[in-house]
């Protein structure tokens, strides 16, 4: 009977990681650049900074993203370490999101940064050297990185030419990720490393990435923790919610195994790789645009409502392993169309005042 109740014990535990989200998070790198330009921000009518804010509100997760210039004004090392002790005095995870660029990486833009080497051997000395001075610097000041992406939007590469796959393959990009993820175990055995697609909904796009990275003596599937991926609607209107869940749910299953629980209980704990969507917006305002879901109303109840599918099918994946969703600048007043030909994707107003929308964060939404 013991036995019998501790196997229930045993497999309740293992479903109860799958109902809640660990991370719920934002991405708000601009905020000291705006708060710079005089921007304020109001929720309930009171004047509050903005991570405040989003930590009242249940946010918990604070995604930051660090380029390689030397200016504050354009996301240094220096304007990165500081907004972070902001966000960990809120009380929040650190998310550092490094472009390994001067300025933005993604899909279309990868370049390698100014004074950094053009050929593949000193780039992987160089992107062990930066990342792993980077990981102690954050440590030395008291916040620690809990995860960090080694790259951004990497579907075609970093450091382009040099890693980029459509002109040189796979092996130059498997190489450099593997210098990446050694310099940050080399500086922290606890941080955890992440790696970053977009279109998260593309799974064949996804699978065929995850098929061809890993080379022997290069990347290995140990060299990493999290997959991480990008799920906008506004760029393409295959980004549903069942292609979302089935292309997650297709890596969990990849990079998983089934193995005996520690009790003797049977087969029933997966060990995968987590997931996490650590971009994603939805308009308040938009028209003109072919939205993915046309269910879903262009409004500050359809943010929620978009946030909170995304949520579900997180929490659906097998094996808990579904663990955040971070909303992608929810407080960049002056560009609120976010990269979109939609008007307004923020969680705040023109004035700076929060929308309904700013509850999504909530652990019970």
């Amino acid at each position: 009977m013991r036995f019998i109740q501790s196997c229930i014990v045993s497999l309740l535990t293992v479903l109860a990681s799958v109902q809640a989200l660990t991370y719920r998070g934002a991405d708000f790198s601009s905020l000291v650049n705006l708060e710079n330009s005089g921007i304020t921000y109001k929720d309930s009518g009171v004047t509050a900074k903005f991570e405040t804010i989003l930590k009242n509100h249940g946010a918990n997760l604070a995604r930051i993203r660090i380029w390689t210039s030397t200016s504050n004004s354009q996301y240094s090392l220096n304007y990165g370490l500081a907004l972070a002790k902001r966000a960990v005095a809120a009380g929040m995870t650190l998310l550092i999101d490094l472009h390994y660029s001067d300025t933005w990486a993604d899909p279309g833009h990868q370049g390698i940064p100014s004074g950094w080497p053009t050929t593949l051997s000193g780039l992987n000395t160089q992107i062990y050297t930066y990342t792993n001075s980077l990981v102690k610097a954050f440590a030395a000041q008291g916040t620690s990185i809990q995860y960090i992406q080694i790259g951004n939007e990497i579907n075609d590469g970093i450091l382009w030419p040099v890693g980029r796959i459509s002109v040189n393959g796979y092996s130059p990009l498997s190489q450099l990720l593997h210098s990446a993820a050694n310099g940050v175990r080399d500086a922290s055995s606890t941080t955890k490393i992440m790696i970053h697609l977009a279109n998260g909904w593309d799974a064949s796009s996804v699978a065929s990435f995850y098929n061809q990275i890993f080379i022997a003596g290069e990347f290995a599937t140990g060299d990493f923790d999290i997959l991480g991926f990008s799920f906008y609607p506004f760029y393409g209107t295959g980004a549903t919610y069942g292609a979302l869940q089935s292309s997650l749910q297709a890596m969990v299953t990849k990079f998983g195994k089934v193995r005996p629980m520690s009790s003797g209980c049977g087969q029933f704990l997966m060990e995968a790789k987590d997931v996490m969507v650590v971009e994603t917006d939805w308009p308040a305002v938009c028209s003109g645009v072919a939205l993915s879901d046309t269910a879903i109303p262009v409004s500050a109840e359809g943010q929620s409502t978009w946030v909170a599918g995304i949520r579900t099918i997180l929490q659906t994946l097998s094996g808990g392993h579904g663990i955040g969703i971070v909303y992608w600048e929810p407080g960049w007043v002056g560009n609120a169309g976010l990269g979109s030909s939609c008007a307004d994707a923020l969680l705040v107003d023109g004035s700076g005042n929060t929308r309904p929308s700013i509850g999504m964060f909530s652990s019970s939404m």
